[in-house]
């Protein structure tokens, strides 16, 4: 009887003191399985965020990624208040896509009250990230003008990985890389361009490189004004500075219109004697670029070939006339 307890006290101390088994090379341990969140790791403007695998309930307070998104074709829960570009306009009906604050300023309690799964930011509401991410997992969708269509591209390929959309943004991306191709060759020799934005009387030039550079660093639209300042705000300019550049084509932003202030502010403004001189005045190569998708959600691939179509249409009208 005695040998048989000290057998069993033996078996008991070897399974109590028994090593674990360690996982095999290359696979993680039970414990590290349970650990590991479940999603997408995806890199983005501000860092590094695990997405949640179908995200439902996603907030947006960037047009740019909210244009991505349609493109996409994922929907959406809630949005940053108007004002729209006409391509983006169902996002309007606030019954269906409730407001979550503005571009520049969210709406917190609003915010926590919707439970998202996932917020995107990005371009205007970038600077409320830190505060966005103590809420819920988010994404900076960042933007470029230094490299226009390459920074549109490397975005909707961002958003294409956060929700399993990599086939849909392949066809999305070749489709505008081709349209570009053909641009470029309608732009390359039919004279020089500027590209001016207006607000409030007030007109910015903008090269390469810039915000709004994409006509000239992307559509090969070649520059009438070399050496404009590469920034945000573009650089400050008056008629005279236009009648001297004498650009064959114009490219006008009308930024009022765009945020329903004062719409044809800017056919006003360049309706004067200095512009009236100017070739692409004479020549009826004045183009007014769609002033909201252009100045509001320029950077989202629906945006881009919205304008890429515009220009297009631009020069192939002239063409047209000139025969």
């Amino acid at each position: 009887m005695l040998s048989v307890v000290v057998v069993l006290a033996v078996l008991w101390v070897g399974v109590k003191f028994q090593r674990p088994t360690e996982p095999a090379p290359g696979q993680e341990s039970p414990a590290a399985r349970a650990a590991a969140p479940e999603g997408r790791t995806v890199t983005h403007g501000q860092g590094t965020t695990v997405v949640p695998l179908n995200p439902k309930r996603v907030v947006v307070f960037d047009l740019v990624a909210l244009d991505i998104l349609q493109a996409l074709e994922v929907d959406v829960y809630g949005v940053a208040a108007p004002p729209f570009p006409p391509h983006l306009e169902r996002f309007s009906d606030a019954a269906k896509y409730p407001r979550m604050g503005t571009l520049f300023e969210p709406d917190y309690e609003a915010l926590q009250a919707a439970r998202p799964d996932l917020i995107i930011s990005g371009g205007r509401s970038s600077a409320k990230y830190a505060n966005l991410s103590r809420i819920a997992p988010t994404l900076d969708v960042p933007m470029s003008g230094k490299d226009y269509i390459a920074s549109v591209i490397a975005n909707t390929e961002l958003l294409a990985r956060a929700f399993g959309k990599e086939e849909k943004a392949r066809a999305l991306i070749e489709e505008l890389r081709e349209s570009v191709a053909d641009l470029q060759q309608m732009t390359a020799t039919r004279g020089k361009g500027l590209v001016v934005l207006v607000t409030g009387g007030r007109m910015s030039a903008y090269g390469p490189g810039s915000r709004f550079g994409v006509i000239h660093g992307d559509f090969g639209v070649p520059e009438a004004a070399a050496g404009l300042q590469a920034s945000l705000h573009g650089e400050s300019i008056n008629a005279e500075f236009i009648r001297e550049k004498n650009p064959d084509w114009l490219f006008v932003i009308d930024r009022d219109a765009a945020t329903g202030q004062n719409a044809g502010n800017a056919r006003q403004v360049l309706d004067n004697e200095l512009v009236r001189q100017t070739t692409a005045w004479q020549q009826g190569q004045v183009v007014y670029l769609d002033p909201a998708t252009t100045y509001l959600s320029g950077g989202g691939i629906q945006s881009v070939k919205l304008l890429r179509d515009q220009v297009a249409t631009a020069y192939t009208q002239q063409a047209q006339a000139q025969q």
